[in-house]
């Protein structure tokens, strides 16, 4: 679906995901078993990809019916939704042999999808990235959080059962809010010890149970780097799949320029004028970067500076 908005990598799968058929197990069988159904393959989180014309990268897209067969059941199977009237599925394929090297061979090779995401065409990043995400989910989550017995997919791989207790168990994402503090003409950006060295990001935290989006950020600035935020400002969100998280990016005003790395997390905090974030972002910063445009933090950083 189209929306007039700023789009992130990993945002923006195009394909209808037919929601409300998921339950209908006769309708996905006959989606399952159309001439037109396709696939793609993920496996140990790592999409198939092929080459295209113009260097880049390309889903490797092939017959339902054998993502069929070599899921060898459900479990491994997930209804992604309608490409115009054709059917696309996703198989979860784990284990230590590449199956580029076996029942798939000569369709592509599997390849992380941090690397090649910003080769792929934006759409079928997000295709990938949906069904990372679910696959993921399902390892996590084979079990019943109410009794321990074993679940069974269910809703086309949306959902999970328990056949013991019949509790019913959906996907999850969890929200994070990542902010770029500004105040005047500097922004603030942090970084990690475990960091690439010179790195620097926007600060960021998982939001908790009972706290708005703004209250998340005001806490997170004042834990991490003992800031006081005045205005919370929404830019976008991004969609990310490690596991399956829900980054929500600000920009947040903050009452001054001090700060100082509050706890554990950072061991540096550093302030930037607008030009030197620009030059961050453009990689020309003499001893620091910013994360790469794959990253929402690199795209908080460029709407800042005036870059975007």
């Amino acid at each position: 679906m189209p929306l007039d908005t700023f789009r992130n990598t990993f945002a923006g799968n195009p394909l209808d995901r037919a929601s409300d058929r998921r339950g209908d197990a006769a309708w996905i069988a006959g989606q399952l078993a159309s001439p037109d159904a396709l696939a793609i393959a993920i496996w140990n989180g790592k999409p198939l990809v092929e080459p295209d014309r113009d260097g880049g990268v390309r889903i490797a897209y092939f017959a339902a019916r054998l993502a069929e067969e070599l899921a060898g059941g459900r479990e491994r199977l997930l209804f992604l939704g309608l490409w115009k009237d054709a059917p696309i599925f996703a198989l979860d394929l784990e284990g230590q042999a590449d199956p580029a090297q076996g029942p798939l061979q000569g369709l592509g090779g599997f390849e992380e999808l941090r690397g090649v995401a910003l080769r792929l065409p934006a759409p079928e990043a997000a295709i990938a990235a949906t069904a990372k995400a679910m696959f993921e989910w399902r390892r996590r989550h084979r079990f019943c959080a109410a009794c321990g017995q074993p679940s069974e997919p269910a809703d086309a791989g949306w959902k999970r059962q328990c056949p013991a207790c019949r509790a019913e168990h959906f996907p999850r994402t969890d929200p994070v809010v990542i902010m770029l503090a500004w105040h005047g003409e500097r922004c603030m950006l942090g970084r990690q010890a475990t960091w690439a060295e010179g790195m620097f990001s926007a600060l960021a935290g998982f939001l908790e149970p009972g706290e708005s989006i703004e209250e998340a950020c005001a806490r997170e600035l004042a834990e991490e780097a003992g800031l006081r935020t005045r205005k919370v400002t929404y830019h976008s969100t991004q969609p990310w799949p490690y596991p399956s998280t829900l980054m929500i990016g600000l920009l947040a005003e903050v009452e001054d320029d001090e700060g100082a790395p509050m706890d554990s997390e950072l061991s540096e905090v550093r302030w930037f004028t607008r030009a030197e974030a620009r030059a961050l972002v453009a990689g020309t910063f003499q001893g620091a970067f910013a994360p790469q445009p794959l990253a929402i933090a690199h795209q908080l950083i460029r709407a800042w500076a005036g870059d975007s």
